[in-house]
């Protein structure tokens, strides 16, 4: 996805509202189409907030209200100014929502923040994004049509998957590497130039400044009594033409799939890469919202849906994602640093004939850490993987028990760039004679069949492998192993 997705609605239009005419919202139409805004104190915007249960749209769900709260609170303990941060650096690669609000409704967001910073009495708006260009054009254009109640900047970070956590931002900010902290520390605690810090994704921020106008009953009169109001979804993968599309909480899966054109297929990915894994017939029965995906076994997350076409292997594509999630850490701790390449590399090797061993290692080793990182990667990224064995049982079965699914790896889930850039492992038949040396080079990497000949993904190389397998084409006496780039 490589431009903007299509923007669809199901339902009544809020964050969407004009973007049916117009490809963007300058200062004038954005007022013309949603109204004046007043500004809020702060008991007025922290009450707004609970009654219609405004929650992070980032991923985790924290209540809104309660992070304001804290910020406060750190506030008159230390003495310290506040600072309001918009995270809309989006660096999971499925999701394109953020990046919709910032290119073509940036006023929206820019809103929320200052209602934010103005019941904060904020001493500094910051905006972050990881961007190709045109986001933050968007915004700093936005920003020049528009008054605001503090200084108001915009960072950028590098374009990376852990580049969305909240704490990598804060370091990217601060002139640091923006990689999560090696210690968990609040933002509402110590953030920007360690000050209290109010930092929500940009949907959040939107979603705000809607509810200040619509006020709590208006805003509650889409989605259900537990979970008010709109969300915004990114649907992708296995997709006739990927969407943005804009649903009341508590709609069907289904009628998002239908209008995205999406056929039968093994299963759904929701929440994103750290999210989980549902049966087609469990997406054909779920509701669109924390409850609904809860009782299917999925999570919202930052509302991403990426289905799977049936003539793709699900385990191997499982196994792209989770070497390209091993090859995002931080390398701050041993779980993330050591256990997840042990994730991925069991994962693959699960998918060209390890067997039952290689599934039971992927268990043990997304066990090894679960709750034992830094920030969340790892959890996310172990969450992931055994959630594909649990949903894909026919193919699991058939990988274990025979020879595979009979499928090939299409690459329906998105990677960032192109996946091969690392290389592929290709053997060369007509010179191969099964001395089985690679595979006692890069055992990670490379089994032997039961001919003895070398067996492997049919994916990219990861990095933390691509010395072996180097070592391994050097090594081959029949120089019939090579990395292609194609």
């Amino acid at each position: 996805m490589r431009t903007l997705p299509e923007v669809a609605v199901i339902g009544p239009r809020r964050l969407t509202a004009g973007l049916d005419r117009l490809h963007r919202l300058d200062l004038r139409t954005h007022n013309e189409v949603h109204g004046s805004l007043q500004p809020l104190h702060l008991d007025s915007l922290a009450e707004l907030a609970e009654l219609i249960e405004l929650r992070g749209r980032g991923g985790a769900a924290f209540p809104f209200a309660r992070k304001l709260r804290a910020v406060v609170a750190s506030a008159r303990r230390t003495g310290a100014g506040t600072v309001v941060v918009v995270n809309a650096t989006e660096g999971e690669p499925a999701s394109w929502k953020d990046k919709m609000l910032l290119s073509r409704a940036p006023h929206l967001f820019l809103d929320g923040a200052a209602l934010a910073a103005y019941a904060l009495r904020a001493t500094e708006i910051v905006i972050g994004v990881a961007d190709d260009g045109t986001s933050s054009r968007s915004v700093m254009s936005a920003l020049a049509e528009r008054s605001m109640p503090t200084a108001t900047s915009v960072v950028t970070v590098p374009h990376r998957f852990i580049s969305g956590e909240g704490g990598a931002l804060v370091r990217g900010i601060n002139g640091e590497v923006p990689i999560p902290p090696g210690r968990k520390t609040r933002a509402s605690d110590s953030g920007v130039r360690g000050l209290p810090t109010l930092l929500s994704n940009a949907e959040t921020y939107a979603q705000l400044a809607i509810a200040a106008r619509l006020g709590p009953d208006g805003y509650s009169r889409l989605g259900t009594p537990a979970e008010p109001g709109t969300v915004l979804l990114t649907v992708g993968g296995a997709v006739a033409t990927p969407h943005v599309v804009e649903v009341p909480l508590g709609t069907p899966l289904a009628e998002v799939l239908d209008l995205c054109g999406v056929r039968p297929g093994p299963g759904v990915l929701v929440g994103g890469f750290h999210g989980k894994w549902i049966t087609e017939r469990a997406a054909r029965s779920a509701l669109i919202s924390r409850e609904g995906l809860a009782a299917v076994g999925g999570v919202l997350g930052a509302g991403i849906i990426l289905p799977l076409s049936g003539d793709t292997c699900p385990l191997g594509e499982a196994a792209r994602v989770t070497q390209y999630l091993a090859g995002e850490s931080a390398g701050q701790c041993g779980p993330c640093r050591m256990g997840l390449p042990d994730v991925a590399r069991a994962l693959s090797s699960l998918t060209v004939g390890g067997g039952a061993s290689a599934r039971d290692t992927v268990r043990l080793a997304a066990g090894a850490v679960r709750g034992r990182g830094a920030c969340s990667h790892p959890d996310g990224t172990s969450r992931f993987a055994v959630s594909a064995l649990e949903t894909f049982t026919e193919d699991l079965a058939a990988h274990i028990d025979g020879d595979g699914c009979g499928k090939p790896v299409k690459g329906v889930l998105p990677i960032p760039g192109d996946d091969a850039t690392g290389g592929r492992l290709m053997v060369d038949w007509t010179r191969c004679d099964g001395h089985g040396l690679c595979a006692h080079v890069v055992p990670e990497l490379i089994r032997l069949d039961a001919n003895g000949f070398p067996a492997f993904p049919d994916t990219a190389v990861p990095p933390w492998l691509r010395p072996g397998a180097r070592k391994a084409v050097a090594m081959c006496p029949a120089l019939a192993l090579r990395i292609s780039k194609n």
